[in-house]
């Protein structure tokens, strides 16, 4: 099974390139090859003196390397001391110092040396310091008495210790004391104030120092700080002091600003390569000032420039010589402005631009060691061989040194050695170990055989071939069992055998073989490599707004290679989701419920395979209504105008639109808040007009487009001065209520617009049309006032003027009211009638003069009645009825009225007392109209030729009737009509018989009647004439006739040969209960009659289910009678002639009917013919 390794494209990095090709030159450890240090200390070796000493080193080689170390620059023989130990296949030392001993005692240098038979490996210099964490030197710290807003300078001086201490100021709680750009601690320890306030007061300021290496603290003694005023502090001197001592009596003033830290104008600062730079500018002053950073010809680089301890500290990272310059800080505040130059130097200790790398030769071969480093001031440069200087090293021939470079040709077997570089300035050293190593070896391939890489389709593959052969081997690639060496102009052969495929495509898979050859041989390796597709999100999430409490669904849905096996997981702002029942996972969904606002930010769906992994993001912001609005506070406070401010709550991620402001006045309206105002979202503050005399509270509700928040707590209550009225009341009206009175009424001004205490209101009037003076007078908070004595209907100017214990409103409006009204007095005159048709009147008056009115016109009343119908001399009760015209109209129009009737009208004025007296009645008739239908038509007595007819007359005749038309005509059996027969009958008539009709025929009638107008409406009737008995009884029985006789005995016989037939096969299969079963399998359709009363059984015919027509039922005798003719089944027919089919006759024999017994009455008592036999079975 061949072992697979993935590969994809986010693994190529040229790093990896590089750290191939280096390994590439590592030489198996099978193999002869001189020591290479693998582990060690760090040069600077801290150590914490309560624990074992461990000095590491660690190196490999073939033969295993022995281990010596020097200390202080002489060997250190660990044998000689019990307390050290060196770990077996090791040169790691142990100094055992928790038993007994001290680790000051061992303090000092130390080196490491690694040897075998092909050279020796040394370690860097490691030099083992104890960590230190001392205590503070003890001190008397006095209080501290300064007046407000003056600079101060708490000092922390912590003790020297190894690592120097963390420092931080606390107090006894161990709270940290805050900080701000007034008050902060500086990089040496010290806290800065640059100007203190009274809370600074307090006494227990102490600065502690951390010592990480030993998890020790340290504390300085408290520092008592107080602050106090100019007098204050004078009379705190005063106890303790002379009297030249005084501070002066002027408090400290506002100041510019002055550095506290560095001083003067400019300073140096040197640092190293790598480093982190920091630069600090602290000022006093007051106010307190502010920090800006610039750099002198040039900018502060982007991405490494941060800036600490409110903008005091400016540090860059990674620092280099490329940042040496004049950095200025700027302090500022409203008096002035300072500034510091800080001249940046940065120096370096050696680094690398090219170590020595182990070097392989194979022997006679040619090759070189290359030392370059860099740094500042510039390196120096010294060579050793087996870590001794090369200089007094033993001589070998094959070897040249230039400079930084070592030049070896034709080498040999004993030119292996190891060679150490040593660069170093004064600020620090680098030494480097390669060795050189001689060899003569075939070709070995290191990589697995027959590896198989899974790469994704149009992503880099890359196909290792690691090798070691001496000399150095070359290496081809070919795909296939026959293919060709692979060309580089498609694919990428890297130096340490790597063959990269830059875009691998499906045919890219297959089969690739990796060849090493040299002059002492040939190795080769297959591979194997497969391409597949890429993971896809084929569905994404989307980003999704969702109320607080809702639910929301994410899809991601993901299409794969089908030999690979995706998981699909969901991160919340790149971490896992929260450990919560709201969060559900299927197939392809992440459902959250009851969405809170923690829920919102970015949810990410990432498909992983063994190869790839991609992923999508959707952001999920959860909105909801504002969260109210807090700090309301009042400021400009005037008479009419407060400026009420806020700061506005969370929007919940959806922008605030508005701000509502509503007031509630808690001495007019307590509980009820109003509308004030509305501002934009953006405000937070709002200039609030008011009125006077209210007790004002407001709140403010936040608007968003989710809806309104709840309303912020309620703010400060403001009470605005008193004033006069500046409105009047509205509405003001003068209607009187009786003919001598005027009453006056408006709406009064409600608590919030009096403006003050004592609301009253003046009342002035004075007719219109006169020369009178204005009456006025003075009412308490009303709403009406009435004038008594007035004149009826006159006209008034009116107005009402608010007024408090302050002033009057302004001059009000002047209305026109009117004294009470009266009754009219005089009636239309000249009312006539037109009359327009029967039902149908026009009605004219002229108008009433204006001035006998007494009162606003509203309109004319027409009283119109029924005094009699023409055409009856009856009395009946006389209803009365009412129109009214609105307005000064002269005319109007009476409908409804009834035809050929005797009506009465009169015509009232109408004001808003009420009517007037009535006009004379005036007298009109009404013309004949056409009558209403009869009220009723019936058909009576109905005979074989003869119909008789009986109605009433029309309920309204609407005039006098001149005749009756009666038209009628024959319906046959398929409903359709035949002639129509027209008849005048006189109008005195109400009852009518037509004669010489067809018999047992059905006819329609059509009856209406006629007065001099016209025709009225037609009332309809259908009637049967009866059936002809005599021919009835002529109709033969086909019970006795012969033909049936006949056919009745052919079935008995056929029957009979039938029971022969069924008997001779029941003799023959067996006993067959023939009467048994024909029992009870018995036709329920085909049941003899009842033997009780002679009648059939129920039928029915399967082919037709339609029921028969109505009134087919005959009495119990199968008769019919003459009146109940109406029902019978010829009702429809063609008379007695009519034929019925044989079915019908058969059956009606096969029912075996008994003699019938006597006859009632005039019927006959003959067996029933086939019409009544099918009336019968009906």
């Amino acid at each position: 099974m061949p072992k697979k390794k993935c590969l994809s494209a986010g693994r190529v990095p040229l790093i990896l390139f590089l750290c191939q090709i280096i390994s590439a030159l590592e030489v198996p450890l099978d193999l002869v090859q001189p020591p290479t240090i693998t582990q060690q200390s760090p040069k600077d070796y801290i150590i914490d003196p309560r624990e074992n000493i461990v000095i590491q080193c660690e190196a490999k080689g073939k033969p295993l390397p022995s281990f010596s170390w020097t200390r202080n620059g002489t060997h250190f023989d660990i044998d000689k001391d019990p307390l050290v130990t060196m770990n077996p296949g090791s040169g790691t030392l142990i100094i055992n110092i928790m038993s007994e001993g001290k680790a000051e005692t061992y303090e000092g240098v130390y080196q490491c040396t690694a040897r075998n038979e092909r050279g020796a490996a040394i370690s860097n210099n490691i030099v083992v310091r104890p960590s230190r964490s001392p205590l503070w030197t003890k001190e008397k710290l006095e209080p501290i008495i300064l007046q407000n807003g003056q600079p101060l300078v708490l000092p922390c001086r912590p003790p020297i210790g190894l690592p120097p201490p963390i420092i931080f100021w606390m107090d006894n709680s161990f709270q940290r004391l805050p900080q701000s750009e007034r008050v902060s601690q500086g990089l040496n320890g010290d806290l800065y104030f640059s100007n203190v306030l009274p809370e600074d007061t307090r006494e227990d300021y102490i600065c502690y120092a951390r010592f990480n290496h030993t998890q020790t603290i340290q504390q300085k003694q408290p520092i008592s700080v107080k602050v106090i005023s100019v007098d204050e502090l004078n009379d705190t001197i005063a106890a303790n002091l002379s009297d030249t001592e005084f501070y002066g009596a002027k408090p400290s003033r506002e100041r510019p600003p002055t550095f506290l830290t560095p001083e003067g104008n400019a300073s140096n600062k040197e640092e190293l390569r790598g480093n982190v730079l920091s630069l600090e500018c602290i000022a006093e002053g007051l106010p307190t000032p502010i920090i800006h950073w610039t750099k002198e010809d040039g900018t502060l680089p982007i991405n490494r420039t941060f800036y600490k301890n409110f903008r005091k500290t400016l540090q860059i990272i990674h620092v280099s010589e490329a940042d040496s310059g004049k950095y200025q800080c700027i302090a500022k505040n409203a008096l002035g402005v300072i500034h510091h130059t800080i001249s940046v130097t940065v120096k370096a200790a050696p680094y690398w631009i090219m170590a020595p790398r182990n070097l392989v030769l194979s022997p006679g071969e040619d090759g070189s060691l290359i030392c370059r480093p860099n740094g500042n001031p510039k390196p120096k440069i010294s060579w050793l061989t087996n870590g001794v200087p090369i200089e007094i090293a033993p001589d070998d021939p094959s070897r040249k040194i230039d400079g930084d470079t070592i030049i070896f040709s034709n080498v040999q077997e004993r030119s292996s050695a190891v060679y150490q570089c040593n660069a170093s300035n004064e600020y620090g050293y680098l030494l480097a170990n390669a060795f050189v190593n001689v060899l003569a070896e075939p070709p070995r391939i290191l990589t697995s055989a027959d590896t198989l890489y899974q790469v994704i389709a149009n992503r880099p593959a890359l196909l290792h071939c690691a090798f070691f052969g001496s000399p150095l081997p070359t290496v081809e690639w070919f795909k296939g069992a026959k293919g060709s060496a692979l060309r580089e102009d498609i694919y990428v052969l890297h130096e340490n055998g790597t063959l990269e495929i830059p875009v691998a495509q499906k045919d890219s898979t297959g089969t690739y073989t990796c060849v090493a050859r040299n002059k002492l041989g040939v190795a080769k390796n297959e591979v194997q490599l497969e391409i597949k597709d890429p993971t896809r999100i084929i569905k994404q999430p989307e980003y999704a707004v969702v109320q607080r409490g809702g639910t929301v669904s994410f899809e991601c849905k993901v299409k794969h290679d089908h030999t690979l096996i995706p998981t699909v997981m969901w991160l919340k702002d790149n971490g896992e989701l929260p450990d919560d029942g709201r969060f559900t996972v299927d197939k392809d969904h992440l459902v959250v419920a009851d969405v809170g606002d923690d829920d919102g930010g970015t949810y990410t769906c990432v498909a992983n395979t063994t190869l790839d992994s991609v992923s999508a993001s959707a952001v999920l912001s959860v909105v909801d209504v504002p969260n109210p609005p807090f700090d309301l506070e009042l400021t400009n406070h005037l008479d009419k105008s407060v400026q009420l401010s806020w700061t506005p709550g969370d929007d919940n991620n959806s922008p605030i639109t508005k701000f509502i402001i509503e007031y509630e006045d808690s001495m007019h309206e307590a509980g009820l808040w109003h509308h004030q105002t509305e501002v934009s979202g953006i405000q937070t503050t709002a200039q609030l007009n008011l009125s006077p005399f209210v007790n004002y509270s407001f709140r403010v509700v936040a608007v968003n487009s989710i809806g309104r928040s709840v309303p912020s707590q309620v703010s400060e209550h403001y009470l605005t001065k008193a004033a006069e009225p500046d409105k009047n009341p509205t509405t003001v009206e003068g209607l009187g209520s009786e003919p001598d009175n005027l009453v006056i009424t408006w709406k009064p001004l409600n608590g919030f617009e009096s403006n003050g205490p004592g609301l009253q209101y003046k009342v002035s009037w004075r007719q219109k049309d006169g020369d009178d003076e204005w009456t006025s007078v003075v009412v308490a908070n009303v709403s009406k006032y009435i004038v008594s004595g007035t004149p009826t209907f006159v006209p008034y100017l009116i107005k009402v003027q608010a007024l408090n214990d302050v002033g009057f409103a302004p001059e009000p409006a002047v209305v026109t009211g009117h004294s009470g009204e009266d009754l009219p007095m005089v009636a239309p005159g000249n009312v006539h009638v037109n009359v327009v048709n029967s039902t149908l009147a026009e009605v004219h008056w002229d108008p009433v003069p204006l001035k006998s009115i007494r009162g606003h016109l509203q309109g004319y009343r027409i009283y119109y009645w029924k005094a009699q119908n023409l055409s009856k001399r009856s009395k009946r009760h006389i209803e009365k009825k009412i129109l009214t015209f609105q307005g000064s109209k002269t005319h109007g129009i009476l409908p409804g009225l009834e035809p050929f009737s005797h009506y009465r009208v009169n015509v009232r004025v109408v004001n808003g007392k009420g009517e007037g007296p009535a006009s004379p009645d005036k007298v009109f008739n009404t013309p004949e109209g056409v009558p209403s239908a009869p009220s009723s038509l019936k058909i009576v007595n109905p005979t074989l030729d003869s119909l008789t007819l009986e109605w009433e007359p029309p309920g309204h005749p609407n005039g006098i009737l001149t005749e009756y038309t009666l038209k009628y005509q024959p319906i046959n059996s398929t409903h359709e009509l035949g002639p129509l027969v027209d008849l005048k009958i006189p109008a005195n008539k109400t009852r009518w018989t037509l004669k010489n009709l067809n018999f047992s025929t059905r006819y329609k009638f059509y009856f209406y009647a006629q007065t001099a107008a016209g025709s009225g409406s037609q009332i309809t009737e259908e009637g049967v004439t009866t059936v002809d008995e005599a021919m009835a009884s002529r109709q033969v029985d086909i019970a006795t006739q012969g033909w049936f006789i006949g056919l009745m005995c052919a079935v008995a016989l056929l029957i009979l040969i039938l029971l022969i037939v069924c008997f001779i096969r029941r003799n023959k299969g067996g006993k067959y209960p023939v009467k048994e079963k024909e029992d009870a399998h018995a036709d329920p359709e085909i049941q003899p009659m009842k033997e009780d009363d002679g009648t059939f059984g129920e039928y029915s015919d399967a082919e037709d289910h339609k029921p028969l027509k109505k009134g087919s039922r005959t009495p119990s005798d199968r008769t019919v009678k003459k009146e109940d003719s109406d029902d019978s089944l010829v009702d429809y027919g063609e008379g007695v002639n009519g034929q019925f089919n044989e079915d019908g006759s058969f059956i009606g024999q096969y029912s075996g009917k008994k003699e019938k017994e006597p006859a009632e009455g005039n019927e006959s008592s003959e067996a029933p013919s086939p019409v009544n036999a099918m009336n019968s079975f009906v």
